[in-house]
């Protein structure tokens, strides 16, 4: 069967990752349903987004937790924010699937979140 026009199915971009990059990330739960019902679950996202920043180095300039989604600010001493924003997201599902709100809370994986490089930060230990 011959294929017609473009696929229907585009890569996502390759996300641009260096050291000192600041990035505007954001992240949406499925059809966006609340990832956030309490400050209980907000309390656990602010916990682990901590732990996040402990393995990776980053600096959170911003965090907005909204009902449906979350948006920071982080810069990245190290070209790390796919494989830490992969661990975060992986660990605040296993929060949400795991604990008493599993059943009222939706995981922030439903919708590709967004990275936006705001620009280069300090680098160099200031």
């Amino acid at each position: 069967m011959k294929r017609r026009g473009p696929s229907p199915v585009m890569a996502r971009k390759l996300r641009v990752e260096y050291s000192g990059a600041i990035y505007h990330v954001m992240s949406r739960g499925d059809r966006r349903e609340p990832i956030f019902t309490d400050d209980a679950d907000r309390g656990r996202f602010v916990e682990t987004l901590a732990e996040a920043c402990a393995k990776t180095g980053w600096r959170v300039y911003a965090c907005v937790l909204m009902p449906s989604h979350f948006r920071l600010v982080v810069e990245t001493p190290q070209p790390n924010l796919v494989a830490g924003m992969k661990w975060l997201l992986g660990k605040t599902t296993g929060l949400a699937s795991g604990g008493p709100a599993a059943e009222r809370v939706g995981h922030p994986q439903g919708q590709p979140g967004g990275a936006v490089t705001a620009g280069a930060g300090k680098s160099g230990g200031e």
